[in-house]
């Protein structure tokens, strides 16, 4: 079998034209090719971790080359056996994330099928979508109704945003007058779409349980890392208050880490992302896990395009599949062109290129040179990297009112 002879690591970004997901202003994109010339592409996840993935990359690359690249399990144990800290190391899970979701292209290849069929088949043709990055510069109920309806005229019939200005750990009755009012308006508006509420994990437990009482009225279709990542016994109290699905898990980094969730009942909707969990074994294992539970996955996916197409690839396959992410329609133009096939998206739904092998895709070389950066994305002191650009503001005094 062919060995992992090189891997080359693109850095792709330009400057100023991601406004509506700043954290992922950078990519990181690997190319493996073997030692018969086989060629696949992965993706690593950034969040103000350009840098520090970009180099452990290189080490986790160490580990691989020479290795054949069609030993995907073992290769994980591996590279686990020599990362000391690799269940809780972001810089190590998402670097290997990337290495394996290129092996898997690459064995697609070698055996000419696709990864799905691979994980035992498509048994989900079409992928319900919901759209995020949507709101960018969204801070009043009117502002955020205005976007969502352009964003529903598209087709799409969910879509989750983040209503809390810039409070953080604690919520203040401005803030969450405004985003009961945010959450309000479009529930009354538009009745058809599933709202999706985004916490991004940054309140402590009592602010949380405030906001999430305040909103159960509006029936939102999952609340999102309600609690700060860490306080895990806050999130069972929540859980235990709050009437809302709680979803989880862009942060959890192994699927043995997501036990824990699953045997306290603590979460409704499982979010592993594929660019920094380890890749499609582990989003293979966890699914399967969840389902042991009655647990839906809804995967984490707010990066780039081989991400997308991985973690469509998986869509396909998991019989537990509740709903796939999706900026797609908010992505710079250089992002957009990344791909020259793989996957559409249409009328609110994703779908996968059939019968090709690999992940499905086939990568415009041309953006790979064209778009090369070096260096950490921007920084913000004003605005955390996580939110969407131009949100996390103060609430405009009277905006929430609701208007006859």
């Amino acid at each position: 079998m062919p060995k992992i002879k090189d891997v080359e690591i693109f850095e792709l970004g330009e400057m100023g034209a991601e406004k509506s997901s700043p954290w992922s202003s950078t990519i990181l994109v690997v190319r493996m090719t073997t030692s018969d010339g086989i060629v696949g592409y992965g993706e690593a996840s950034t969040t103000l971790m350009t840098l520090p993935i970009y180099e452990e990359l290189k080490e986790v690359s160490r580990v691989l080359i020479g290795r054949e690249v069609t030993e995907i399990e073992n290769n994980y144990m591996e590279v686990y056996k020599h990362s000391f800290y690799l269940p809780v190391s972001m810089e190590t899970t998402s670097a290997l994330s990337a290495l394996e979701m290129a092996s898997w292209d690459i064995v697609g290849k070698i055996y000419k099928m696709p990864v799905y069929d691979a994980f035992g088949g498509m048994s989900n043709e079409k992928i319900r979508a919901y759209a995020n990055g949507w709101y960018d510069n969204c801070v009043t109920p009117d502002d955020f109704l205005a976007k969502a309806k352009q964003v529903s005229r598209t087709g799409f019939t969910g879509v989750k945003f983040d209503p809390f200005g810039n409070a953080y750990d604690n919520i203040n009755k401005a803030q969450l007058d405004n985003a009961v009012a945010i959450v309000g308006l479009l529930h009354e508006k538009l009745p058809g779409l599933d709202l999706m509420i985004e916490c991004h994990g940054r309140f402590n437990a009592n602010s949380a349980i405030k906001a999430g009482k305040a909103l159960e009225q509006f029936e939102p279709f999952f609340i999102e890392e309600p609690v700060h990542p860490d306080q895990f016994e806050g999130l069972l109290r929540f859980k235990e208050e709050v009437n809302i699905p709680i979803a989880l898990g862009e942060r959890v980094l192994s699927s043995n880490l997501f036990l824990p969730y699953m045997v306290n009942h603590a979460v409704d909707i499982i979010q592993p992302d594929l660019t920094n969990f380890g890749g499609l074994l582990q989003a293979k294992s966890v699914a399967t896990m969840a389902q042991s539970f009655g647990i839906e996955v809804a995967y984490h996916n707010a990066f780039g395009p081989i991400q997308t197409a991985a973690t469509l690839n998986m869509d396909t396959v998991i019989p537990n599949m509740l709903i796939q992410e999706s900026f797609e329609a908010f992505w710079p133009e250089w992002k957009k062109k990344l791909l020259k096939s793989g996957y559409s998206l249409e009328d609110g739904y994703f779908t996968l290129a059939k019968g090709k092998p690999g992940l499905g895709i086939e990568v415009n070389e041309r953006i790979l040179e064209e778009y090369k950066v070096k260096g950490m994305e921007p920084f913000n002191a004003l605005e955390p990297a996580w939110v969407v650009g131009g949100t996390f503001k103060p609430a405009v005094p009277g905006a929430s009112k609701k208007k006859k």
